[in-house]
């Protein structure tokens, strides 16, 4: 009884991928454009500046409160 459950979920599962699955070339699924360089570059900066910088500023609004 459990084999055959779990022959339903994995056929099922395979079902929804094979047929909601995208279209296969890089990029397609991200929440972002990946065409324009310049625009990515600048996106990663301002996600990844913020937050290693985060801390310093925080650190900063301390010390200078203090």
């Amino acid at each position: 009884m459990i084999g055959r459950s779990n022959l339903l979920v994995r056929n099922a599962i395979s079902q929804f991928v094979r047929n909601h699955g995208h279209h296969g070339y890089p990029g397609e699924n991200l929440p972002f454009s990946i065409n324009n360089r310049v625009k990515l570059t600048a996106l990663f900066i301002a996600f990844f500046g913020s937050g290693f910088g985060a801390p310093f500023l925080i650190l900063r609004h301390q010390l200078v409160k203090a």
